[in-house]
Formats: structure tokens, sequence, C-alpha cells
């Protein structure tokens, strides 16, 4: 055996399960930076598209609710739609609108579930990242494609 010291210094590392946009890096002087684009906003098309399946909707409950239902069922559409344009959409609300479409007007609640769980709607949760995503599959019962 040498006499000579050691020089520098001893790094290790033990990383377990690391998924989805995750990074690791072990060692000195070490910078990183990760940057994920969003998921495409929806084009004018696809928002046009979108508005006017809430105005079928309503035009549906304008010709299916009763009286004293109807200025309610349209209030549930503009939360819906507040739920699902916001910058994060609302999957809480969306649930209760869908719940309190089956309950009181089951009648129109096949069109707001259509709605809730169509590709444009699934496009903007996907811009809420992979937990609102996955969240939002569970909750509505759309599978993976």
């Amino acid at each position: 055996m040498s006499d000579e010291k050691k020089h520098g210094d001893t790094i290790s590392a033990t990383i377990g399960n690391v998924s989805g946009r995750s990074q690791v890096a072990v060692g000195h002087d070490i910078q990183q930076s990760q940057v994920h684009g969003a998921p495409a906003a929806l084009t004018e098309a696809e928002r046009a598209q979108l508005l006017q399946m809430f105005a079928d909707v309503k035009r549906k409950i304008a010709q299916e609710a009763p009286p004293a239902e109807k200025d309610k069922a349209l209030e549930r559409v503009d939360e819906l739609h507040e739920a699902v344009t916001a910058k994060e959409p609302d999957l809480t609300t969306m649930e209760y609108v869908r719940n309190w479409f089956v309950k009181n007007l089951p009648s129109v609640a096949g069109s707001v579930v259509s709605l809730i769980v169509h590709p444009l709607v699934g496009k903007l949760v996907e811009v809420g990242g992979e937990a609102l995503t996955s969240t939002f599959r569970k909750r509505f019962g759309i599978e993976k494609s």
C-alpha cells in the first residue's frame, strides 16, 4: 500500500423509482433545468366547437326541461362552462353538475355527460397535468386510450 492520500470526494446515491417527468442528478456543481410545454390549448375551431356543444345542451334544456327546472338547469350549464374552461378545470364542479342533471333532469343528463367526457374537455383537463387527468378519468370512467 502506498502512503498517498486519496484526493477528491466520494459520491454515492441510491435512486428509487423515477418516472414521469422527473430528473435525477448526482455530483458536484450540477445545474439542471427542465421545461415541459403544456399541452396545446384549444384551437379557435375547437373552441368554437366546444361553445357549440354548450349551446346544444342549452337548446335541449329549452326544449325538454319543465319550466320549474329550466332556469336551474341553465345555471348548472353555465357553472359547467366555467369549470371546464377555468385555467385548471374544476372537476368537483363538473361532477356536481353531472350529478345534478342525473337527479333532476335525467332526459338531459346524457347530453351533459357526453359534453364532460368529450375529447375537447379532456384536452383542457390535460393542461392541468397528469394528476388532474388521472383524477378526471377515474371520476368520469374514461378509459385511457
